[in-house]
């Protein structure tokens, strides 16, 4: 069993390791850079490394300084928690070339899903539907516009290696498509190293359904239902709910078989997300993270599970603690991400922490690193907290999220609790009738 888990990430999802670990009677080393000497999974781990100056470059996603902080420390397993270093497989073979567990998938299928093109031709092969489009990578403009004429426009052009809604971009018109070709093209040899892209048909009204998945060592494999983030700004998550709105038991169950059954079939590890477009009744894939996602609390709620948990039980060699038979969903659950950002223009708002108070009660959890004093740096993402409440039916999980977002008091900084609350009061929102355009529409984006 891992004795000493260091967790290679910060914030909130760093103390959600942390406490998982805590409960297991495992100890918890936590990486630093200096901008984050003060932060709150610094004081809560067993012990703390400082890896680097505030740049991420030079601490978050140093490898070498990650990999020294674990030979220090004597850790025989890294959590790399999400983002940052979770899906880099040169960093999963270098963890397990130094013989330490890797908490995680292995390095191989973080590799093939982390190509687009080649995730989508692997699920493809498992079994999984696709959104039409090009076999591979398209660079020439006639082969995008006979990919174009064979799927009908509009069309999306997508960087291979992308993600978080870079290297992206749509043609409604065959003369919008080469201009479309080259800008995302460009932006993601910027942003990504390679400017591979290839072409999907545009959906027009689609909504964003995720499937979790688990799977050990011993071909145990199961899926945790679906979760909807259709609530989105520029390809951004904003707020996740499950489960789904527009889905029935029958379509639930479908996809999740579907899922379950490919993932399987790849002899695949740990946590996992396999992303879908949904609409019309028909599920696109999208792509596949090989990490915890940050609204895993809310397939949690409603599953009464700990995915932080079963991924450490799962890299200690163990079986899955439960079979697909037995796992149970009750009621819905929603997550608010909450920023350090202000509510309408999006700015970021980095700042010391007055007042502090966090809502609860029944059916209300918060995941944060926040703490009254504390100095939010500017140098790492806006999320600062996420409030996830639960109820025994849509109504009551709205109605309880309303009254935890009125108690929520984080002062000193502009956040993104008055977005929230105004998405509570939106009839299309409380209906369930949206969809991945929806929330940018509504900010006349």
């Amino acid at each position: 069993m891992i004795e000493k888990v260091l967790i290679a990430n910060r914030g909130e999802i760093a103390v959600r390791v942390m406490r998982a670990c805590r409960e297991m009677g495992i100890e918890t080393v936590a990486v630093h850079s200096t901008a984050d000497a003060n932060a709150m999974h610094v004081r809560l781990a067993d012990e703390s490394v400082c890896i680097g100056p505030p740049a991420v470059k030079d601490s978050y996603l140093n490898m070498s300084a990650i990999l020294s902080a674990a030979a220090i420390s004597n850790a025989d397993a890294i959590h790399p928690g999400y983002g940052f270093l979770s899906e880099n497989a040169d960093f999963a073979d270098m963890v397990e070339e130094h013989g330490i567990t890797f908490i995680g998938p292995t390095a191989d299928h973080i590799r093939v899903m982390g190509d687009k093109i080649t995730a989508k031709a692997t699920v493809k092969a498992a079994g999984i539907p696709v959104v039409p489009g090009s076999d591979g990578a398209v660079s020439d403009p006639v082969e995008a516009r006979r990919v174009a004429e064979e799927i009908g426009l509009p069309v999306i052009i997508k960087a291979a290696a992308g993600g978080g809604g870079r290297g992206m971009r749509v043609a409604t018109t065959m003369e919008e498509l080469e201009e479309a070709l080259s800008v995302a093209s460009s932006e993601a040899a910027a942003m990504f190293g390679s400017g591979a892209v290839y072409v999907e048909k545009f959906l027009g009204k689609p909504r964003h359904i995720e499937i979790q998945i688990l799977a050990d060592t011993h071909g145990n494999v199961v899926h945790l239902g679906e979760r909807d983030c259709s609530l989105q700004r520029r390809h951004q998550k904003v707020l996740e709910e499950a489960p789904s709105p527009a889905l029935n038991a029958s379509q639930r169950n479908e996809i999740g078989e579907i899922a379950r059954a490919a993932i399987q079939k790849l002899g695949y590890r740990s946590t996992g997300t396999i992303e879908f477009l949904y609409e019309d009744g028909g599920f696109y894939f999208i792509e596949m993270n090989t990490r915890l996602q940050v609204e895993h609390p809310v397939t949690e709620m409603i599953c009464g599970l700990d995915l932080v948990r079963e991924m450490i039980r799962v890299a200690s060699g163990s079986p899955l603690s439960f079979t697909q038979d037995e796992v149970r969903f009750s009621g819905h659950a929603i997550e608010c991400r909450i920023n350090a950002e202000h509510p309408e223009t999006f700015m970021p708002s980095p700042g010391k922490v007055g007042d502090y108070y966090t809502p609860g009660g029944l059916g209300v959890r918060v995941d944060s690193a926040l703490y009254s004093g504390y100095t939010v740096p500017p140098y790492y993402d806006s999320l600062i907290a996420k409030l996830i409440v639960h109820g025994a039916n849509r109504n009551e999980c709205l109605m309880r999220l309303r009254r935890a977002l009125s108690e929520y008091v984080i002062d000193g900084m502009d956040t993104s609790i008055p977005l929230h609350q105004r998405l509570m009061s939106e009839p299309d929102f409380v209906n369930g009738d949206y969809d991945i355009h929806w929330l940018e529409r509504l900010l006349g984006l």
